[in-house]
């Protein structure tokens, strides 16, 4: 796979079919990373830039940054931060202000003073469980504005439930998966690939396979990628 930064499955298709081929985008993120918020955002607008948007098929993978996380709420936001990267309050807090430009640029409004930390394994198995009423997507947004702007924990499967209401899941349904064990051999299965393919940060962007991408890349770079493994993906179909 080629790497370029630093910072839905593929429908199968007959070979006599003239069905228009689909090219799938998987991105590795975690709820808890403004970045892939950010990231997230962009990759919308380089799919409003893309030409052939309606032939992708996006799939969101998991990836924890910190599996070890409490599944209570812990820290403050800038508290975690300065203790991972063993600074100050102030120079965490001005961390967080620099993030929250960033993110209104992008149109994210991200409430650091109201968001903490805490476990995201159980909000990666909603994701998956959501994909069954294909919400996928939604229910990763949803999961965003919730950690960063409404800073509700989301390790709380009360909260879960009524975030998986929000997108029009089945509430019960939703309680009821949380409850035991469902879908955590899907976050266990996305993290060994992650694993697999090198991919040591978030959010990452895998295309057909063929192209990745590191961090929250400018909307232009991912549309380059876009188009240009789009044309490999197309010239290998014939």
């Amino acid at each position: 796979m080629k790497t370029h930064g630093n910072d839905g499955d593929v429908t199968d298709t007959d070979p006599g079919s003239t069905a228009t081929p689909r090219m799938r985008v998987e991105i590795w993120s975690d709820i808890a990373c403004p970045w892939c918020y950010i990231g997230k955002r962009r990759f919308e607008q380089a799919m409003t830039d893309f030409p052939h948007r309606d032939a992708i098929d996006v799939v969101w993978r998991s990836f924890e940054l910190n599996p070890d996380a409490p599944k209570t709420a812990g820290l403050p936001t800038v508290e975690l931060l300065a203790t991972k990267y063993r600074t100050s309050i102030e120079k965490a807090q001005a961390m967080m202000d620099g993030m929250t430009t960033t993110g209104a640029a992008e149109g994210i409004t991200f409430d650091f003073a109201r968001s903490v930390s805490g476990n995201t394994f159980d909000a990666h198995r909603l994701i998956h469980f959501a994909d069954t009423g294909g919400k996928r997507g939604a229910m990763v947004e949803r999961l965003f504005a919730a950690y960063f702007t409404e800073g509700l924990t989301l390790s709380s499967h009360e909260t879960l439930v009524r975030l998986a209401a929000d997108v029009g899941l089945d509430a019960q349904e939703a309680a009821t998966m949380l409850s035991a064990e469902g879908y955590a051999k899907d976050v266990h299965a996305d993290e060994r690939r992650a694993t697999e393919l090198g991919i040591t940060g978030v959010p990452f962007f895998a295309i057909d396979e063929r192209y990745g991408i590191s961090g929250a890349q400018p909307a232009s770079a991912l549309t380059e990628a876009l188009s240009q493994a789009y044309s490999e993906f197309i010239d290998a179909q014939s």
